[in-house]
C-alpha cells in the first residue's frame, strides 16, 4: 500500500453528455489518486476525455457520477486552491504581464504593495523580469504560457492543473519550457497535474503517468516512472519505457 499522503482523489468517475442523437459516454469509472507535491501527468490519445476529466476536478464541468476529494473534502464545484492553465493562452490582452499576474491576488481584496510584491516573485521565477509592462500582443507564445503559468502559481493554489500547456509551441520551446515546468515545480512544492498526449513529454516529466484509454476514457495503466532528473529521452532506459507504454497505448482513428 503507497503510504503517501493523497492531495486528490478521483473515485468512479464518469460522464456522459446527451443531445437529440442520445448518448455521449466521455469518461468511464475513472479512478485515481494524486498524492501530495506530486508531478503527474495524464496521458491518453487525442480526443479521449481528458479535458473533460479536467473539468470535472476543477468543478468546471459537473460528472455524470462519482466524487472528487481534494484534502480528503468533496468538492461540488470550483474550489479556489485548484487553478488551471489551458493550451490556449488565456491572458487578458488588455493588460501587462504584471497585471495579469496580480490580477488573482487582487481579486481577492490582496493590498496592492502585498500582491505586487507576489507577482514579481513568479514573474522573475519564470523568467520574465524587464517584461513585467509589456502586453501579451509583444510576447513569445513561450513568453505568454509563462505568465500564464505564473499567473497561477500567484494565486497559491493547493492543485496546479496545465491542460496541454505546450502543444501549440514550436518543438525547440516546447522542450525548453518542459525544463523550465520541472524547475519552477522543484522551487514552489506543488502538486502539479499535467495533461498531454505526447509520451516523450509524459515520461520527461512525470512521477507517475496515468495512461487513458480511447474515448470513453477509463484507466488503462498507472506507471511508476523511477528515472532520475533531468533524464535522458535517449537513455536505454527512457526508450525502453517509451516502448512499453506506446504498445499499451490506444491509437486515435
Amino acid at each position: 500500500m503507497d503510504e503517501r499522503t493523497a492531495k486528490l482523489t478521483l473515485k468512479n468517475i464518469s460522464k456522459t453528455f446527451y443531445d437529440r442523437q442520445g448518448e455521449h459516454p466521455t469518461i468511464a469509472d475513472v479512478s485515481f489518486e494524486v498524492y501530495d507535491n506530486e508531478f503527474l501527468v495524464i496521458l491518453g490519445p487525442g480526443l479521449c476525455g481528458k479535458t473533460v476529466l479536467l473539468n470535472a476536478v476543477a468543478g468546471l464541468e459537473r460528472p455524470t457520477s462519482g466524487h472528487v476529494f481534494l484534502n480528503g473534502r468533496e468538492l461540488h464545484g470550483t474550489d479556489p486552491t485548484i487553478c488551471m492553465v489551458f493550451q490556449k493562452k488565456a491572458i487578458f490582452p488588455w493588460k501587462t504581464v504584471m497585471q495579469n499576474v496580480e490580477f488573482g491576488p487582487k481579486m481577492r481584496g490582496v493590498p496592492k504593495a502585498e500582491r505586487r510584491k507576489t507577482a514579481q516573485k513568479f514573474i522573475d521565477l519564470v523568467g520574465l523580469q524587464n517584461f513585467e509592462n509589456s502586453f501579451p500582443h509583444e510576447l513569445s507564445g513561450g513568453m505568454k504560457q509563462r505568465v500564464g503559468i505564473a499567473r497561477a502559481y500567484a494565486n497559491d493554489p493547493e492543485l496546479l492543473i496545465l491542460d496541454e500547456p505546450f502543444g501549440a509551441l514550436d518543438a525547440q520551446t516546447r522542450y525548453s519550457m518542459q525544463d523550465e515546468i520541472i524547475r519552477i515545480w522543484k522551487s514552489e512544492k506543488k502538486t502539479i497535474i499535467f495533461v498531454t498526449n505526447n509520451i516523450e513529454e509524459a515520461l520527461y516529466l512525470g512521477d507517475r503517468i496515468v495512461l487513458l484509454s480511447r474515448q470513453p476514457a477509463s484507466v488503462k495503466e498507472i506507471y511508476s516512472i523511477g528515472l532520475p532528473r533531468p533524464r535522458d529521452m535517449l537513455s536505454a532506459d527512457f526508450l525502453e519505457l517509451r516502448e512499453k507504454i506506446s504498445a499499451n497505448m490506444d491509437i486515435t482513428v
